[in-house]
């Protein structure tokens, strides 16, 4: 295999014959890149030599089924993959255009040993990349990222005889069938559809409708032009917008899904977003009650209150703090055997024998109105109301430089170890537990938190602070974790603050 030639610029000879690939796109946990300016065709194609020779060196049957999300680009990238996966002597099996989810769901409807999804997820336009995986239900983590860069800028991929293309039908229908299984809901309920004229387009609006949902659509037409918004329930953009439906329409609340349709984000009948890790303890409350004594696992950016919620406490259920990203989360519920893990950017991983512990926005779509449905008194802001209050920061992002974040993080955790140590407070409350797997996420006496930790993906840190006593101590904690942070000159300006 030619390695990547660091010389190919767009528009020339060689940027239609050889492999252009910044390697910037091998991230944590999947490969992103800008297309065409980090990446071109020819570079794909080695990236599928390189997958198909990952295949082969790990002993796995050589194999993969292969899908791609809704964007103009996505089925000339996925050609250009699965050309060099074939070339790598690997059967391929084309689901055709699809959701991350389904594409996961397609590993364990065909039997395939791998996976590989041409999706950008929920970047904008000019985006592409690869979600992969092997081990059912798992995706890369960072050893086969690295694995899989080094093979492929090394030029080590090895070309064999052998490889074959199918086109499979059906899987979009079977997925869907998957999703809903007998349920029919007994209470009647209006939800606002949202996709963003995204992939879930073609699948949210037909789902909600056979479990029986009065759909009110909110750009539910696929337009890979995307001219409403990006397809993203994170963004404040889309989260009013959805508002605006509920209120306008009266909903019972609405559901919305970003680019890949991986996850989902929610907003109550009074128009009130609930964020992910809140929408989480909600589903882990009634979850909790027909599965005593679970495990949850939730993101080191979550709330609290998966340890401190009473209610919780009373069925029984764990919880375990983990890393940040869909692979480690992933990998985090099947080691533990938990029954979910939810993710506070609104990835939900739902466990047997609820889910296949993928994460998957529709699987939580159908688990929310299941929930509605065995709570028929109730409405979407009466769950959210019954939490306990808490106080929390947004989730913030100082600048900090790709290659010294790390190690800035490194001394950053190393003087607040320091100070659990020497018993210094924070915010006045004595340091009860420092957890180290992703950062450094402080846990104070009271239950309140501050978390500082690298960005996977852009040159920031993370900071995100909670308090279960009032605005003004979670203001404190954070005056107190920034003040650690601001020990480090390259640290910069924060995206926003509170």
């Amino acid at each position: 295999m030619m390695k990547p030639a660091p010389t190919v610029t767009q528009n020339t000879w060689a940027f239609l014959r050889d492999p252009m690939i910044a390697p910037t796109g091998f991230r944590e946990y999947d490969a992103r890149w800008k297309y065409p300016d980090d990446i071109n065709l020819p570079g794909i194609t080695a990236l599928g030599l390189g997958l198909g020779t990952q295949i082969y060196r790990r002993g796995i049957k050589p194999e993969i089924a292969v899908g791609n999300d809704y964007r103009d680009y996505s089925l000339s990238i996925k050609n250009a993959l699965m050309l060099g996966l074939m070339q790598a002597g690997i059967q391929v099996r084309d689901i055709g255009p699809a959701l991350s989810p389904m594409a996961y769901f397609s590993q364990f409807h065909l039997d395939a040993p791998a996976v590989a999804m041409v999706t950008a997820s929920h970047n904008p336009n000019g985006w592409t990349g690869v979600k992969m995986g092997f081990e059912r239900p798992l995706t890369h983590g960072p050893d086969e990222m690295r694995e899989l860069r080094d093979i492929v800028l090394n030029g080590e991929g090895v070309a064999r005889a052998g490889g074959g293309y199918e086109f499979v039908p059906g899987v979009r229908e079977a997925y869907l069938d998957d999703l809903v299984g007998d349920f029919k809901m007994t209470r009647k309920l209006k939800v606002v559809c949202a996709t963003g004229n995204g992939t879930a387009s073609a699948f949210a609006p037909d789902l909600f409708r056979r479990l029986g949902v009065e759909v009110v659509d909110s750009h539910n037409s696929l337009d890979y032009t995307f001219p409403h918004y990006n397809p993203n329930p994170e963004a404040l953009e889309m989260l009013h917008d959805m508002a605006d439906a509920v209120q306008t329409s009266g909903a019972d609340f609405a559901l919305g899904f970003d680019g890949d349709g991986d996850r989902c984000g929610v907003v109550d009948d009074e128009g009130e977003e609930i964020f992910a890790d809140k929408v989480g303890v909600i589903l882990a409350r009634d979850l909790a009650r027909l599965h005593p004594n679970a495990t949850f696992v939730a993101d080191v950016k979550s709330t609290g209150l998966f340890v401190s919620d009473p209610e919780l406490q009373k069925h029984g259920a764990r919880a375990d703090f983990w890393k940040t990203g869909h692979s480690h989360m992933k990998r985090r519920v099947k080691e533990l055997g938990a029954l979910a893990g939810f993710e506070k950017s609104g990835h939900y991983f739902l466990a047997e024998p609820i889910g296949r512990g993928y994460d998957c926005g529709m699987r939580v779509a159908v688990e929310i109105c299941k929930l509605m449905d065995r709570n028929p008194d109730m409405q979407m802001s009466d769950l959210r109301k019954a939490l306990p209050t808490t106080y929390a920061t947004p989730t913030m992002s100082p600048y900090c430089p790709d290659i010294k974040k790390y190690e800035a993080l490194e001394r950053i955790v190393g003087r607040l170890v320091a100070m659990r140590d020497a018993g210094e407070q924070i915010a006045g409350q004595t340091i009860k537990e420092i957890v180290t797997v992703n950062g450094a996420r402080v846990i104070l006496n009271n239950g309140g938190w501050g978390l500082v930790r690298a960005s996977s993906n852009t040159p920031n840190l993370v900071v995100v602070c909670e308090s279960p006593e009032s605005e003004a101590e979670m203001r404190a904690i954070f005056a107190d974790i920034d003040a650690v942070i601001r020990t480090e000159p390259s640290v910069g300006d924060y995206d926003q603050t509170i």
